[in-house]
């Protein structure tokens, strides 16, 4: 297949897909492309949603809520407290679009790194497979092809629903979606069925590097997942716990 065909493949066929970057040549292109991909749909997303105005005022109201937070814990005076309001107010929206697209090219660059090396670690520990890092990090990156369409996604529900927090997930029934409340954050994670598709769509992966039944990829593909989210709700509650 060519670059483009398997790009396109992995939503449909994985399996062909991952069977023959298993017994092709190594390909930076592979993890690259859907990387540099995830980049331009995300930088674009955060431009877009961050032009609209009812946005940027949600934008502007999650920082007014956590400086109020500061300022009650701190007993800040008021002059200080005065001019933190002003500065948020200016600069709420700028910080976004920074932070926005500074997360975008963490993600997409990391991703297909860290998860390449647990379908790596699973392959050679937990099945005594043998294939490269390389190979595992090709089949990530390919895989993140499904989280660009999750990208896309969550731009249109934020333009249909106007909100900043709208995700193809469980959250949308959510009154008062708060995204700083760890129990909101796992919820829109642990529903999200494109998080659901890219997991699977890793397992195939696993099953065709290693050779191994597709259901005991997926129990191992998912598990890890599911520590990984156990842990985040863990350390954000911890934080909450000691923000007071």
């Amino acid at each position: 297949m060519s670059l483009g065909a398997r790009l396109l493949n992995v939503f449909a066929i994985p399996g062909d897909v991952f069977t023959e970057v298993k017994s092709a040549p190594p390909s930076a292109a592979n993890w690259l492309a859907p990387a540099l991909l995830w980049i331009v749909v995300g930088w674009f997303g955060v431009w877009l949603i961050l032009s609209q105005p009812t946005i940027q005022h949600q934008v502007v109201e999650a920082f007014e809520k956590r400086a109020e937070m500061s300022i009650a814990k701190n007993h800040m005076p008021k002059e200080q407290a005065d001019q933190m309001r002003q500065t948020i107010e200016k600069y709420a929206v700028v910080s976004a679009r920074f932070s926005g697209a500074a997360a975008v090219v963490g993600f997409a660059l990391a991703s297909p790194f860290a998860w390449g090396l647990a379908l790596w670690l699973i392959g050679i520990r937990a099945f005594k497979s043998q294939f490269s890092y390389l190979k595992a990090v090709e089949v990530a990156g390919l895989a993140n092809t499904i989280a660009v369409l999750d990208v896309i996604l969550r731009i249109l529900l934020v333009f249909g629903l106007d909100s900043l927090t709208a995700s193809p997930s469980a959250a949308l029934w959510v009154k008062d979606f708060d995204p700083q409340k760890p129990s909101h954050s796992l919820l829109a994670a642990a529903t999200n069925i494109m998080t659901f598709w890219v997991l699977m769509v890793r397992a195939v992966g696993l099953a065709k590097l290693s050779a191994r039944p597709l259901m005991r990829a997926a129990l191992w593909v998912f598990g890890i997942w599911a520590v990984l989210m156990s842990l985040l709700l863990g350390f954000g509650l911890a934080a909450q716990g000691l923000a007071g």
